[in-house]
């Protein structure tokens, strides 16, 4: 697809000139001022057509070019930015290279081919930068993915309450359209990621109902630290790094860690994976957050943020599932990955290998080839059906 260009200028007979003169070069947008300038680049944005490269005048009524391009950055910053004007005084220069980070500066007039000439060198630019973000976005997701697949096949049990801390984040995001935060959405996967350091013995005990030492529930306490430590060695996982260590943060300054932000001073993410966390506890077997998974958060409210407590409510009561999802029953040989099994997977021997409504990832199933040669599996199961 072509790379789009937006030409902002306050005088519309320059706009008209330079889309003559650049008619068939390029994949032109042109706006009047600073103001539709910007409103071109949130749509274009919004609907995932960004542009590649702008190029602004100067002196423009209400809103300059410097403050233009400010302001296109902070909403688009990896559209270049050019800066074609008459002004050019040595302090319009430099405010145009230090605050709107433009890559190049052009006079007016500006013969066509050197402006053709700049404008292909800031597509040059924005691919690279595209280029880097796409291979970054690729390692960064495959460095999640391990830790995902590290959480399922180490625990099934903490493997389910990531798939719905996961099935919760997208519900608020999708049905009900709650801010969009892919921070959050990561925070959500990776919050049990702390559970793998803790003993087995601990975890069992634990599972069981019997009472723990003040060492060990302090080793499981400070589980999202464990995770958090691991999160924080991947680049541009800081603030998610941060939600997961915050998420048994209390509202009320309750919980762990016994130091640090209390109520709005925690971040929202945090605030949110909190609630989310105890809510999917608290839906027990079912996983269903409905009326009374939420009664039993209602007594402990302050240590949640009323506000969020709230709106998730509404939103997530409102997805509940209301009836059973129809189910086929098929050996375990025939499972693939993506399939909801809607009943435990266990060996006859009564062994948890994957807990019910768990969606199937590509090593669960290579696992379960793995331990079908060794072991005898309880069929046949229950699938869910589309």
């Amino acid at each position: 697809m072509e790379e789009r260009i937006l030409i902002v200028d306050d005088d519309h007979h320059v706009l008209s000139s330079l889309r003559r003169q650049l008619v068939g070069r390029f994949n032109l947008t042109t706006a009047q001022g600073g103001r539709q300038a910007i409103a071109e680049i949130q749509t274009a944005q919004d609907n995932r057509s960004p542009f590649a490269v702008v190029i602004s005048d100067m002196q423009m009524p209400e809103m300059n070019g410097v403050e233009t391009l400010k302001r296109i950055q902070a909403i688009a910053p990896e559209t270049v930015r050019l800066m074609l004007t008459g002004n050019a005084d040595q302090q319009t220069a430099i405010d145009a290279i230090n605050e709107g980070n433009i890559l190049r500066f052009y006079n007016k007039p500006c013969a066509i081919d050197v402006l053709s000439s700049g404008i292909k060198a800031a597509i040059d630019q924005y691919r690279l930068v595209v280029a880097e973000r796409d291979l970054l976005e690729q390692t960064l997701a495959g460095s999640v993915k391990i830790l995902i697949d590290v959480i399922a096949m180490n625990d099934p049990v903490i493997s389910r309450l990531a798939t719905r801390l996961r099935d919760y984040v997208r519900r608020l995001t999708l049905e009900f359209k709650f801010q969009k935060s892919w921070q959050l959405e990561l925070a959500s996967s990776l919050a049990p990621l702390g559970q793998v350091a803790i003993p087995s013995e601990i975890v069992t005990k634990q599972r069981s109902g019997q009472t723990l030492t003040e060492t060990e529930q302090s080793i499981v306490n400070r589980a999202p630290e464990t995770a958090s430590t691991l999160i924080a060695n991947i680049p541009r996982l800081g603030k998610v790094a941060e939600i997961v260590y915050l998420q048994d943060r209390g509202f009320d300054g309750s919980g762990f860690p016994a130091t640090g932000p209390k109520g709005k001073d925690i971040p929202q993410e945090a605030r949110i994976l909190k609630i989310l966390k105890d809510l999917a506890v608290a839906a027990g077997e079912s996983g269903s957050p409905n009326a009374a998974a939420f009664a039993k958060l209602d007594d402990r409210k302050a240590q949640y943020d009323p506000e969020l407590l709230s709106k998730l409510r509404v939103c997530l009561e409102a997805t509940a599932p209301r009836t059973r999802p129809s189910a086929v029953e098929i050996p375990v040989s025939a499972l693939k990955a993506g399939q909801t099994v809607l009943t435990d997977i266990r060996l006859t021997n009564g062994l948890l290998i994957l807990p019910a409504n768990t969606q199937l990832t590509m090593p669960q199933i290579e696992r379960l080839r793995n331990l079908q040669k060794i072991f005898t599996f309880v069929e046949p199961i229950k699938l869910n059906v589309p």
